[in-house]
């Protein structure tokens, strides 16, 4: 089945789909301007197998509308340039630069085990699994190695990153919105280490 943004990681890593907007629709990839004179327009993919973005029919706006009726695509450097059902001019598709397309979420398989949309895991509470708060997820990055978690510590204000893996984040609790987390103390903000291993600067 086309593989959504999974991050391909050997156990005992998680996986990790791509990025949902929201709970109806799960976004795969972007506008990304015009491409030539002819009415291409170029996409950025936010899938895996990148090819996937194309797998499950028109691509939609925000708001669910039609935004690409993909005829053609054919691979670039880091993008896929696309000729599309209708006559937009290269004027329309440098107007909708950066516009976000998702597919309907109810037409992607279910995650398989230990995988999870990204959307699923924005605003989970995060713990130690010794019982001490550390946040809330709010963002998920890839900089081209592990996921990370970005979290808001319970100061509302410091922001830091746990590597979404196995060993790190070993519980994940979707239906209590809560991931229980095991990292060294080194990867916690100064401020939230224990005082026994806190660096002593």
């Amino acid at each position: 089945m086309p593989s959504f943004g999974a991050a391909g990681f050997a156990a005992p890593f998680l996986q990790v789909l791509t990025m949902a907007k929201n709970k109806d629709f799960i976004c795969v990839g972007a506008l990304a301007g015009a491409h030539g004179v002819k009415g291409e327009v170029r996409v950025r993919s936010f899938t895996l197998v990148p090819e996937d973005c194309f797998a499950y029919g028109p691509l939609l706006d925000e708001k669910g509308k039609v935004a690409l009726e993909p005829e053609t695509a054919r691979p670039a450097k880091n993008h896929f340039v696309v000729e599309a059902a209708g006559n937009r001019t290269r004027e329309d598709w440098e107007a909708l630069k950066g516009t976000k397309l998702y597919v309907p979420r109810d037409v992607l398989p279910e995650p398989e085990e230990d995988e999870f949309y990204y959307d699923d895991l924005l605003g989970l509470r995060v713990t130690h699994m010794d019982g001490r708060p550390l946040g809330k997820v709010k963002s998920v990055q890839n900089f081209g190695a592990d996921d990370l978690l970005e979290l808001v510590a319970p100061d509302g204000r410091t922001a830091y990153f746990l590597p979404f893996t196995k060993a790190v984040v070993p519980v994940v609790r979707l239906a209590e919105k809560e991931l229980l987390a095991e990292p060294d103390e080194q990867y916690l903000p100064e401020s939230m280490q224990r005082p026994d291993t806190a660096s002593d600067d």
